[in-house]
């Protein structure tokens, strides 16, 4: 059994700060499927491209605060690569969720929204698989727990991998124009990036668990 919070004393503010930071990107990746149905609704000006800007900027403020508070550590818990990797690993999230609906904004014709749908539906799988194993390390867990998270955020990528390649099939073989079909490839490979980034601060959780069992 492992116990994180004795290496760390009574000082929380790791913890506080990383567990922020996996909700702030669930939240996000949350959003990008709200944004998704608005505009199958018709209704796109109901989730904003601000919302997604501003919870990039509170990751980055998180990580920023992180920063901060371990330069005014002596003694960390955990190695300080460890601890900004996993930070930095989970800012990455809403910054290419960012970058998706950017991508999306500049689409030249009528959004296949149904083509994200299962997309959105793994990066929240992943996302949510994340949160999980962050929180985990708050009280102290086993790595059968962590590596159960672990099994179900793979599993959500390598079918989140599958997932692209039958979008891009089908692409190549469909109606678009070459600028449409140009920026729908992109916009698909974007969207399986974003559950790769949440599969990397997974990974990271892994390696922490494994160094102090």
């Amino acid at each position: 059994m492992l116990s994180l919070k004795k290496l760390f004393g009574k000082d929380e503010k790791f913890f506080d700060l990383l567990e922020a930071g996996a909700d702030e990107a669930r939240s996000s990746v949350q959003l990008f499927g709200q944004y998704l149905q608005a505009h199958s609704k018709g209704t796109g000006t109901a989730v904003s491209t601000d919302e997604f800007a501003q919870a990039r900027r509170k990751e980055k403020r998180l990580r920023h605060q992180m920063t901060e508070e371990l330069g005014r550590t002596f003694v960390t818990p955990l190695e300080r690569e460890d601890i900004e990797a996993l930070s930095f690993a989970l800012y990455r999230i809403p910054k290419q969720v960012e970058k998706i609906v950017e991508r999306i904004e500049i689409y030249p014709g009528k959004l296949p929204v149904a083509t994200f749908t299962r997309q959105a539906e793994l990066m929240l799988q992943a996302a949510d698989a994340v949160v999980f194993m962050v929180k985990q390390l708050r009280g102290g867990t086993s790595m059968d727990k962590i590596q159960e998270a672990s099994d179900r955020l793979q599993q959500a990528e390598g079918e989140a991998d599958k997932v692209m390649i039958a979008l891009l099939k089908d692409l190549y073989h469909g109606p678009c124009d070459a600028k449409e079909l140009v920026i729908l490839q992109k916009t698909f490979e974007m969207v399986e990036q974003a559950v790769d980034r949440c599969r990397n601060a997974g990974n990271i959780v892994v390696q922490i668990v494994l160094k102090h069992s």
